[in-house]
C-alpha cells in the first residue's frame, strides 16, 4: 500500500526526523510491527505569518518496497574512439554539455584555464590571506567555474528550458545529499560541490571523454563562417565537430577575442552593486518573527528583495542577488588592481553572518560615455568601478565598506562591523567608489527595503563592495531553436557568460540543451 501525505506541521515535527515520523505513525494509526517506509517528497517553509508552518509531502509505503527517487539513469557509454566536440570552459554548463555529449555518442574535449576543483583551493587561500590574484585559477576561473565555491544554489525561474529534475539527479549520482530533490530552495553547499564535481570529471574521464586543466584557448580555427576547431596556450590546434563556448561571465579575453575576429558580439543589460551583511541572527529575527534565535530547527533564514526607483528621469530595478544565509562574502577579482566580491554559503549554513547581493540595474545612458568601446562598452564600465573599488581600499583585496546607515545618511563609517570577508574591510565613502546613477538608486532601495523588513536598515548592516559580476555585460548571440551563432557555424554560445543563463541550474540546463543541438546538427556531418 502507497499513500501520499500533505501536510502543514510545526518546524519541532517537520524538522526533526523521529518527530516526524511518530507524526505519521499516529496519524494513519500505524502499529509498531507495521515497519512503514516514510519519506518526503517535498518541503518548504512558511514564514509569512508569526507563526512559521512546514509544508511538507511526504509517501508513506506498507508491505512494499518504494521506487528509487532517482528515474534519471547514469549511463554513459564509451565514446573514446567516437567523434570529437569541443568544449571551452569546464564550469556547470561545460560539464553537463560533457555529459549530454558522452549520453549522445559524441566524446567531449573540455579545456578549462583553470586548475582541477583540489588544486584550485591553494590559489583561494593566496587570495584571501596574502591578496595574490591568479588569473587563470581563482573564485570564477577553474574546474567546476564560479559556482563551485559558492552557495551551490539549485533553483531556478527557467524551468521552460529544460529538465530541472534531471540536473538534480545527475547531481545526486554523482554525490549530492537526495535532500535536493525534496527541498524547494535546494543547495549544495560550498564545502560539498567540489567533491560532487570532481565525481563528475570522473564520469566524464572514465567513458573516454579529455579535460584538459591549466589550459587557455588564446584563437578560433575559421574556414570562412565555419568554426572547425581551437588554439590553445601551447600553440597547438584542436578540431571536432563544433564547438560549445561555455567560459562563464569573467571570461573577458574570450569577448575580447571574439570582437576581434569580427565575430558578432552585443552588449547586454546587467547589475551591479555592493554586498550587504548583516548577524544572521539580525535576519532570522526579521523573517522568523523570533524575540531571541531561531531555534534548533530552522534553517538559516534567506530573503528576496526588489523595488523600483528614480534617478534624474530613468528608471532603475535594484534587487537582493545571491542571498546566502550562514555564509560568507569571498573575493572574486580575476585580476590585480580591482576588487570583486561575491557569496558563498557551507551545505550547514553555520556561519554567524548573513550577506546578499544589492544590485543596481546598469541602464543604457550609463555606458553611453563607452560607446567607443562597441559591444565592449558595459565591460568598460564594470572593469572601471572595480578598479576604483581597489584604489580607494588600498591597492590589496582589501574591500571598501561603509555601515548601511551612514551609507543612507552620507557619513563616512568611523568603525566598521565584524565581517566574514576574510582579506578585510576598509572604511571608504561608496559615493566615491560607486558612480551616483547607482550610489542614489541603492540608497533610495536601502530606505525601502528598511520599510520592507524592519530592522534591516541598521547600525548592525554594513556594505561591501563592489558586487559587479552578477551576469555578464556582453551576450553572444545565437539562433534561438538551435543555439548556434547566427554567422558562425559550428559555435555554440552557451551558459552564463554568453548571456544564456543565471546560476548553476540554468547554465546546466543549456549545457545540455546546446550539446544536443550540436549533435542533431553536425554529429552525422
Amino acid at each position: 500500500m502507497q499513500q501520499t501525505l500533505q501536510l502543514t506541521l510545526s518546524p519541532e515535527i517537520a524538522l526533526d526526523d523521529d518527530a516526524f515520523r511518530q507524526f505519521i505513525n499516529k496519524k494513519l494509526r500505524l502499529r509498531s510491527d507495521d515497519k512503514p517506509f516514510i519519506r518526503k517528497t517535498r518541503q518548504s517553509i512558511d514564514a509569512r505569518s508569526r507563526q512559521v508552518k512546514v509544508n511538507v509531502q511526504a509517501e508513506v509505503y506498507l508491505n512494499e518496497l518504494p521506487p528509487s527517487l532517482i528515474q534519471t539513469p547514469l549511463h554513459y557509454p564509451d565514446v573514446t574512439n567516437r567523434p570529437k566536440a569541443l568544449i571551452v570552459g569546464c564550469g556547470p554548463a561545460g560539464m553537463f554539455a560533457a555529459l549530454r555529449l558522452i549520453e549522445l555518442g559524441i566524446k567531449p574535449i573540455l579545456f578549462e584555464r583553470g586548475k582541477d576543483v583540489r588544486t584550485r583551493r591553494r590559489d583561494l587561500a593566496a587570495i584571501n590571506k596574502e591578496h595574490i590574484v591568479n588569473p587563470e585559477s581563482n573564485y570564477c576561473f577553474g574546474e567546476g567555474g564560479a559556482g563551485t565555491y559558492s552557495d551551490g544554489k539549485l533553483y531556478t525561474r527557467s524551468n521552460k528550458r529544460g529538465d530541472i529534475r534531471r540536473v538534480l539527479e545527475i547531481f545526486v549520482g554523482h554525490g549530492a545529499n537526495e535532500q535536493i530533490l525534496i527541498d524547494t530552495h535546494p543547495h549544495i553547499g560550498t564545502n560539498k560541490l567540489p567533491m560532487v564535481v570532481a565525481e563528475m570529471r570522473k564520469s566524464i574521464l572514465e567513458a573516454g571523454g579529455e579535460i584538459h586543466f591549466d589550459t587557455k584557448v588564446t584563437d578560433l580555427i575559421l574556414d570562412g563562417n565555419k568554426l572547425k576547431g581551437v588554439v590553445t596556450d601551447n600553440n597547438t590546434e584542436h578540431t571536432g565537430i563544433g564547438v560549445i563556448l561555455a567560459t562563464g561571465h569573467s571570461a573577458r579575453d574570450i569577448y575580447e577575442l571574439l570582437d576581434n575576429r569580427k565575430i558578432l558580439i552585443e552588449s547586454k543589460s546587467f547589475a551591479m552593486g555592493v554586498r550587504i551583511e548583516h548577524p544572521q541572527n539580525v535576519i532570522d529575527k526579521i523573517q522568523y518573527h523570533c524575540e531571541t534565535d531561531r531555534g534548533p530547527y530552522l534553517p538559516a533564514a534567506s530573503y528576496s528583495l526588489v523595488t523600483q526607483t528614480r534617478y534624474q528621469g530613468v528608471q532603475r530595478g535594484v534587487f537582493s542577488f545571491c542571498m546566502c544565509p550562514g555564509g560568507f562574502i569571498v573575493p572574486a577579482a580575476t585580476a590585480s588592481g580591482e576588487v570583486v566580491v561575491n557569496g558563498m554559503s557551507p551545505s550547514r549554513r553555520d556561519s554567524p553572518f548573513a550577506n546578499s547581493g544589492i544590485v543596481v540595474s546598469v541602464e543604457d545612458v550609463d555606458i553611453e560615455p563607452y560607446r567607443e568601446f562597441g559591444a565592449l562598452a558595459g565591460l568598460q564600465f564594470q572593469k572601471e568601478i572595480e578598479q576604483a573599488a581597489c584604489n580607494f581600499a588600498g591597492a590589496t583585496q582589501t574591500a571598501p565598506a561603509q555601515l548601511a546607515t551612514d551609507f543612507v545618511n552620507k557619513k563616512m563609517s568611523g568603525q566598521l562591523r565584524e565581517t566574514s570577508y576574510q582579506p578585510g574591510i576598509t572604511p571608504v565613502d561608496m559615493y566615491e567608489v560607486l558612480p551616483p546613477n547607482m550610489a542614489f538608486p541603492l540608497r533610495d532601495a536601502l530606505f525601502d527595503f528598511g520599510r520592507k523588513m524592519k530592522g534591516y536598515l541598521s547600525g548592525d548592516a554594513q556594505l561591501i563592495g563592489v558586487e559587479s559580476r552578477t551576469s555578464s555585460p556582453v551576450r553572444i548571440p545565437r539562433e534561438r531553436e538551435t543555439c548556434e551563432h547566427p554567422f558562425v557555424k559550428g559555435l555554440f554560445p552557451c551558459g552564463e557568460g554568453a548571456g544564456y543563463a543565471g546560476g548553476i541550474m540554468s547554465a546546466a540546463m543549456d549545457g545540455q540543451r546546446c550539446a544536443e543541438q550540436l549533435v542533431g546538427l553536425y554529429a552525422s556531418v
